[in-house]
Parts: C-alpha cells; sequence; structure tokens
C-alpha cells in the first residue's frame, strides 16, 4: 500500500527527505509586528532572528489552514497520516482534523489519521520517522496508527534555552523571574509534559550545567534506550548540539543520534544557542 505523511513546519526534516515523496511539510505563518514570515523553503533564519531581537512583542504564529492540510491529503496514497504540534501549544491539530472532514465531504472516506504529537519541533520527526518505518515493514493502516501512539506515549521532550526573552515577551516568564535568570545566569531546564504542555524540570547556572542536567533527564527517562533514536535539534549551535549528544553517549547506549537544525517555528522560541532533544 502507498502512504503519505504530512508534518507542519514546526517539524524538521533531514535534508535526504525532503524530496520524498512520500512526505509534505504544510508551512505555519509567523507575524512579526505587521511582517509576515512564511515557514518553507523560503524561511530566513538570520533574518527572522534578527527581527525576534529586535522587536518588543512576541511573534504571532498561524497554523495552516484546514484547506491547506486538504490540498495535502489530496494525493494518490492509500494511507495518509499527519503529524502536528502539541494540540495544547497550537491550533495545528485541530486545522489538520477539519482538513480532514473538507476531505470526506469533498472525496468520499480516505485512510487519514492525524497525530497529535504532544511534543514539537524533531519530536514530530521522530514520530514521521516511526510511520515511515512502520509502513515499510508492512504493517496496516491500524496497526500502524497503534503503534505510533504507543510510540508517543514513551515520548519525551526537552529543552534548554540560550534566552529566556521569547518566554518573557508570551508572558510565559514574569519579567521580574526574567531578569533575575538572566543576572544569575540561570538556564531553566525545560520539558514536555504527557498532556504536550510546557513545564519546567530543573535548572542550573551557566548553560553547559543545564545541558548537562537535560542529559541526565534523558538517561533516567527514557525507556529501552537500546531501541531509540535520539534526536537533537539546534539552533545555529551545532557545537552544543555534539556537546549534548556526548554527555547523554557518557550515560546511555542508544540505537543513534538525529542532530537537525531547528525549523522556523522552532527558532522563535529556542533563539540563537536554544537546544531540543526528544528521545
Amino acid at each position: 500500500m502507498s502512504y503519505k505523511i504530512v508534518m507542519d513546519s514546526c517539524g524538521e526534516l533531514p535534508e535526504s527527505y525532503k524530496k520524498d515523496g512520500h512526505f509534505e511539510r504544510v508551512p505555519l505563518t509567523l507575524d512579526i509586528d505587521g511582517h509576515l514570515v512564511v515557514d518553507d523553503e523560503t524561511f530566513d533564519q538570520a533574518d527572522f532572528l534578527k527581527r525576534v531581537a529586535a522587536s518588543p512583542n512576541c511573534p504571532k504564529s498561524s497554523c495552516p489552514s484546514p484547506h491547506r492540510y486538504l490540498e495535502a491529503y489530496t494525493c494518490d496514497a492509500d494511507h495518509v497520516y499527519a503529524v502536528t504540534l502539541s494540540a495544547e501549544l497550537s491550533g495545528s491539530y485541530n486545522s489538520a482534523e477539519l482538513g480532514k472532514k473538507l476531505y470526506e465531504e469533498e472525496y468520499g472516506e480516505k485512510k487519514i489519521h492525524i497525530f497529535n504529537s504532544r511534543s514539537a519541533s524533531i519530536g514530530e520527526t521522530l514520530i514521521a520517522l516511526k510511520i515511515e518505518a512502520c509502513e515499510k515493514a508492512g504493517m496496516s493502516f491500524e496497526d500502524v496508527i497503534a503503534a505510533v501512539d504507543a510510540y508517543i506515549a514513551e515520548q519525551h521532550t526537552y529543552f534548554v534555552l540560550e534566552s529566556l526573552e521569547a518566554l518573557r515577551k508570551n508572558g510565559r516568564l514574569s519579567n521580574l523571574k526574567a531578569f533575575v535568570a538572566n543576572a544569575l545566569n540561570i538556564k531553566p531546564v525545560m520539558g514536555a509534559t504527557p498532556q504536550g504542555t510546557i513545564c519546567q524540570k530543573d535548572q542550573a547556572r551557566g548553560v553547559n550545567r543545564a545541558l548537562k542536567r537535560m542529559a541526565d533527564y534523558v538517561a533516567e527517562e527514557i525507556k529501552n534506550p537500546a531501541e531509540k533514536i535520539v534526536a537533537i535539534s539546534h539552533c545555529n549551535c551545532p557545537e552544543r548540539a555534539q556537546f549534548v549528544k556526548e554527555e547523554i553517549a557518557k550515560r546511555i547506549s542508544v540505537k543513534d543520534f538525529l542532530i537537525l537544525d531547528t525549523a522556523g517555528v522552532s527558532s522563535l522560541y529556542a533563539s540563537d544557542g536554544g537546544i531540543i532533544v526528544v528521545a
């Protein structure tokens, strides 16, 4: 059976997958003080980060429209899967579901399933790769869904940010807390709850200590590490990504590592120097 995997643009794809017809990314749109940026192949990360740093406001993101998802579902594939940003953080999941309803109203029944990643960024990537592996193994549509749902339930997301400005600007962190954290060089170790919301797991003084604490959490919480790919996404800091990889490798043996640059939407919160790890 043929298949297609649709992913919103918060998720990254390795270069070798970008021209693979089994995959399609549908872009979110970012609004920086009225300047619209489409998160597609035209995205200019350096210009975007410069505009974000200069603005006193937090950029607003708009999820892909249901019609855009409808267009992605309209294909010859027998099985279509969509992977979206956590439904707790974005309307992308609901938009993807509405796109499915639009497809069914216009074309009739089709095997389309939307996965709420309960994560973001590289977390979406790993889910897409899991779907691909299940399809290549010849699993049925229903068995793919069950296997991927189980995979999502075991997944853990962590991140350490160089700057807390984006969290301050969008109200997730008070001005006072941001000021104190910056003044004392305190770096929170953040994570995702099982429901897909953001939580603080720990904190450390200095980014390297925070990254090591993040590696501790990965080692403590990952299940069956020898069977897992650990994915690391970075925003303009490949050396830090390599540092995190080495720190995790000191603690546990995993199946493999995948390191990618952050996508446009992820860059909004990661900013220069941000690291996201999903295991």
